[in-house]
């Protein structure tokens, strides 16, 4: 049986989160697109793909056909950025005048011109409330793609976070199924076997053995207020001098989860873009009075502790990068998903 060579292009790659996974799962992924620079180091030293800087709304398209070999499998992915269509954003007003809601167009155009053989998409679970999805749905299956899709959480994949996204595939060859889940509640990683092992560090510091494990300086109060922070525990901890004006209110009554620290044997929140910032979230250390590093939190993000992410960029850009990307473990996994479609229609 003659192998299939299969190739992909990832649009909106960033520092290549979901290429390190394709290519993990055997997908060789000939080149990313995207539009910030600082993410092209990561993205072609850690995965020896093509790293093309550029704004995809004017982007031609047809130079990207150069990119497919010969007699390949095309696939294309993508995941087009999600605050437009975040829980934090949905609701916001005059939400559809962000011109961020047009990107999933560009990758649908993208689609139009490449006409790829398979499609992955991955976004934000409020992506599937809006009529800009359902159009992609559709106008995809008018060019005869059979589609599925549905919302996972990664923690029942193996990836040690609360985080929930949505995962679309769609195939000309015939149906495809988006992947079934690999782990279920009681075997979940938890954040004690992801990040229990690196070495102790202060926050404002950084390890003398790798520079990425490094932790966001703290202010006196903020110091204080995490010696009283318990894992899983809340603000409610504290003694009563410490909380800020807002948690005194009924309004604030609300807001458990900032400035909380992880558990050992739990998975961690959502790996945000501010993730190594204390007060932004339940980013506190299980143990150590700190938010986590930079390290850890790429490791949450199932990111392999050699990923190369440059150390003379800031921190606050660093963490971006980490916390938009795709989690590498579930590109993987829809790797293996895509690889196994294609050789179940295509082999030869």
């Amino acid at each position: 049986m003659r192998k299939t060579k299969i190739e992909a292009i990832d649009l909106f790659c960033g520092i290549g989160g979901l290429t390190y996974g394709l290519r993990k799962a055997g997908i060789n992924v000939v080149a990313g697109l995207d539009n910030d620079a600082s993410c092209a180091f990561s993205y072609e030293a850690n995965n020896g793909s093509k790293f093309i800087l550029a704004d995809i709304s004017d982007y031609n398209f047809e130079k990207m056909k150069n990119f497919y070999t010969k007699g390949s499998v095309r696939v294309l992915v993508g995941c087009a950025p999600c605050q437009p269509f975040s829980s934090h954003t949905y609701k916001a007003k005059n939400k559809q005048r962000d011109s961020r809601w047009n990107l999933i167009n560009y990758f649908l155009k993208a689609i139009s011109i490449l006409k790829p053989d398979v499609i992955s998409m991955e976004n934000v679970r409020g992506l599937t409330k809006t009529d800009i999805f359902h159009n992609f749905v559709a106008q995809i299956r008018k060019m005869n793609y059979k589609v599925d899709y549905k919302i996972v959480y990664c923690q029942d994949y193996g990836i040690p976070q609360n985080r929930g996204r949505l995962v679309l595939l769609a195939s000309r060859f015939g149906d495809i199924r988006v992947p079934e889940k690999t782990h279920k509640k009681g075997d979940y990683v938890t954040v004690g076997q992801t990040i229990g092992r690196l070495p102790r560090i202060k926050a404002g510091e950084k390890s003398s053995k790798d520079d990425i494990h490094r932790a966001k300086n703290l202010s006196p109060l903020n110091l204080e207020r995490i010696r009283q922070s318990k894992p899983k525990g809340t603000w409610k901890d504290w003694d009563k001098i410490l909380l800020p004006e807002c948690y005194k209110r009924e309004s604030g009554q609300t807001y458990t989860s900032v400035y909380g620290r992880m558990s050992w044997n739990d998975i961690s929140p959502t790996i945000t873009t501010q993730f190594f910032s204390y007060g932004t979230g339940r980013f506190g250390h299980p143990e150590q009075d700190r938010a986590i590093s930079i390290r850890e939190g790429a490791l949450l993000q199932t990111f392999p502790i050699s990923y190369d992410f440059r150390n003379d960029i800031p921190m606050a850009a660093i963490g971006r990068q980490i916390g938009n990307a795709v989690p590498p473990k579930l590109g993987y996994i829809i790797g293996k998903t895509i690889k196994a479609h294609i050789e179940k229609y295509h082999a030869k």
